[in-house]
């Protein structure tokens, strides 16, 4: 029995979409119409899943959100004993979300099949991250399910929260700039030619500043349009260009070498690596493979090619901690934790201390830069305004020198 999504009209010819259960598309498309609904499209949702993945879409897998609530719902229904086909069976139930519900539905189909959780799950990559997959494998072969789930519900909602703390605190930071910048633009196009034009007609030379914003204010109502179009063809050029691996590497070393920038970047970076590697070492996967799953989630080039570089170390028996810090891009602090759990026999601890540092240390100095950034801002749009309006003012100052 699988899962299909589909497309039907009901008698009064309102579309509806939604989730069935069925052994094949005839017997669905079958179902709907004992349902005096007319099928329009019946697709297997794996086999739809699929057809995203290949297509151009924005959003291909799930949010973090989603992920989070559906490993949570899963974590604790099969810690209350219940199976995991009726488990996937009421997660499925219970979210409104279309997609979602054709893949958890989907996988569930895969299980009843006689698959095993993991390898439903491989039948949707997109939505199911690798080192969820692998930890699922992992919780299954030792017979621990229930206690991998409760683990993968903490470490999606963990990154759930930094995600959402990520967004909240750059909300203010850019709908601040949107508004400096469309209010400048506004004034520059529509504003500063009107008033100026009541000083060109009375044959006045006009101060430097007051030129010079004259000649701005031209210069972006005539060229602006080409300014912006040109912005967005560098900006789409720049994108692709950092798609090939060696131009993206060079730049991940340029940020990596920019003061606070690169401290930033190494930091998450060492957060979400450290993280992951636990989780991996505490749900009883291979340290070498548990290092490759690692090593992907890190968006730095150079430190994921450190991994990679470790993990041959390591292979050949070399230290995890020796050969991590071989590149210099971990942290030091960081080093010494995974030498000393790797000595002490508590790796899996001594990664979580790691992480956790990481994560407290670049908090405190994300919120440092917005406290800074933020008056900053304020204070640059402030500054520009006020060069504006005293451009239009000097005019004004030096028409009343001359009637006195």
């Amino acid at each position: 029995m699988g899962a299909f999504e589909f497309t039907a009209v009901d008698a009064a010819g309102k579309q509806q979409k939604g989730v069935l259960e069925g052994d094949t598309a005839r017997q669905v498309r079958q179902s709907l119409r004992d349902r005096k609904l007319l099928p329009l499209t019946v697709t297997e949702a794996a086999e739809k899943e699929s057809h995203r993945q290949a297509s151009f879409s924005f959003g291909k897998g799930l949010s973090a959100t989603d992920l989070a609530i559906l490993t949570r719902q899963l974590a604790t229904l099969v810690q209350s004993s219940m199976p995991l086909e009726q488990a996937l069976a009421a997660v499925g139930e219970q979210n409104d979300n279309a997609r979602l519900q054709s893949i958890v539905l989907g996988v569930r189909a895969r299980v009843m099949e006689g698959f095993t959780f993991a390898d439903g799950l491989r039948d949707f990559p997109r939505a199911f991250p690798e080192i969820y997959r692998a930890t699922i494998d992992a919780g299954e072969q030792s017979g621990h399910l229930d206690a991998v789930l409760e683990r993968l519900a903490d470490y999606t909602e963990g990154r759930q929260e930094l995600v959402q703390k990520i967004r909240n605190a750059m909300i203010y930071p850019v709908v601040l700039l949107t508004f400096c910048l469309l209010i400048v633009t506004l004034m520059m196009a529509y504003v500063v030619p009107k008033v100026i034009g009541v000083f060109a007609n009375t044959g006045q030379e006009l101060p430097g500043p007051t030129q010079a914003l004259i000649n701005i204010s031209d210069f972006v109502q005539a060229y602006g349009w080409l300014v912006a179009l040109g912005i967005a063809i560098l900006g789409f050029a720049a994108n692709r260009l950092l798609k090939q691996p060696g131009p993206r590497k060079q730049y991940d070393l340029f940020m990596l070498r920019t003061p606070v920038i690169g401290k930033i970047i190494r930091g998450l970076n060492t957060a979400r690596f450290t993280r992951t590697f636990s989780i991996m070492t505490g749900s009883g996967v291979p340290i070498l493979e548990g290092l490759k799953i690692s090593g992907e989630v890190i968006n730095s080039v150079p430190m994921r090619e450190s991994v990679e570089e470790a993990t041959l170390r390591i292979r050949e028996g070399a230290p995890i901690g020796t050969s991590l810090g071989k590149s210099g891009h971990f942290p030091p602090l960081c080093i010494h934790l995974i030498s000393s759990g790797e000595a002490s026999g508590q790796l899996e601890a001594m990664l979580g201390k790691a992480a956790g540092q990481q994560e407290r240390e670049m908090d405190g100095l994300i919120a440092a830069l917005l406290n800074v950034l933020e008056p900053g801002m304020i204070i640059l749009m402030g500054a520009l305004v006020l060069s504006m309006v005293i451009a239009l003012l000097l005019p004004i100052f030096e028409m009343n020198k001359l009637v006195l």
